[in-house]
């Protein structure tokens, strides 16, 4: 994957999973993420994750950015790369989760194709500036 050629716009989807109620991360990312440059979508609350493939796949964005404090993330985030793969979109679209996800966790999800994981704490520079460098070129 190649980074994005400065001056074009990264289009992310920011996403939340399953029964998962707490959005205020989702909404303090994206608010950043718009500041930043990047073109925005915002799924809302409660979303499957053949909802957040759809929504991905037909807005043809560069990074999916999943927020889940529910502890599913376990189960669904494999589900929403498994959709991306049977769509052909796995390979060029930055997948990024963000939330409270323990350390013996992570291995599974970076295998599964997650580019970065950033729990609590991780400042928003370092998570725009991650994008940045890794958004696919399109």
């Amino acid at each position: 994957m190649s980074s994005q050629q400065e001056g074009e716009s990264i289009r992310c989807l920011v996403a939340k999973v399953g029964l998962d109620g707490h959005d205020r991360g989702a909404h303090v990312v994206s608010r950043a993420f718009r500041d930043a440059g990047f073109e925005v979508i915002y799924s809302g609350l409660h979303k499957s994750p053949e909802e957040i493939v759809q929504a991905a796949v037909q807005e043809d964005v560069d990074v999916l950015g999943i927020s889940i404090l529910s502890g599913a993330h376990d189960t669904l985030v494999p589900k929403v790369m498994d959709g991306l793969e049977e769509y052909g979109a796995k390979d060029d679209t930055l997948v990024l989760v963000g939330g409270v996800i323990p350390e013996e966790d992570r291995p599974e999800l970076e295998e599964a194709g997650v580019a970065a994981i950033f729990g609590p704490g991780t400042s928003i520079a370092e998570t725009v500036e991650f994008v940045r460098e890794n958004a696919p070129r399109r």
